[in-house]
């Protein structure tokens, strides 16, 4: 038996995970205890809009889990993964054993921060940076190329 040390992020029915979170959210440890591993951090990274729908789908909670499990099971976890209604994607990695405490660790202590203004910048700031782009243009010369 080759127990590694796995890091998970599934993104999840967003709107599911709204209604019930500790039921969809609990499925995922849930499949990996019941292959025989065992749980180190799970948590919410982050909701946020996708890129493009999956299974129809415009939103994601992430749903950030470090574990340990056998190798050997490990395709079991990625079948059940693309198998469960709540679990819309997910990326498992193996970590290296070095760092695998201090990332451990960390995920512990991380918390959900709301994105900051330079993520999200108020409605009045984006106005003003388009304001001074209209006049940057103004003040631009016309320069004409010859052929």
């Amino acid at each position: 038996m080759a127990v590694s040390t796995y890091e998970g992020m599934f993104i999840l029915d967003a709107n599911r995970f709204g209604r019930d979170p500790e039921s969809v959210s609990g499925q995922v440890p849930a499949m990996i205890e019941k292959l025989g591993g065992e749980m180190l951090v799970s948590r919410l990274w982050e909701e946020r809009r996708l890129a493009y729908p999956i299974k129809g789908q415009r939103k994601g909670a992430y749903w950030l889990t470090y574990f340990r499990l056998d190798g050997e099971r490990l395709a079991d976890l990625k079948r059940q993964c693309r198998i469960a209604e709540d679990v819309l994607r997910s990326l498992i990695l193996k970590v290296d054993p070095r760092i695998a405490d201090a990332l451990v660790a960390h995920a512990k202590t991380a918390s959900v921060a709301p994105r900051s203004e330079a993520e999200n910048p108020p409605a009045d700031a984006v106005a003003d940076d388009a304001d001074n782009a209209d006049n940057a243009d103004d003040s631009e010369e016309d320069i004409e190329i010859e052929e």
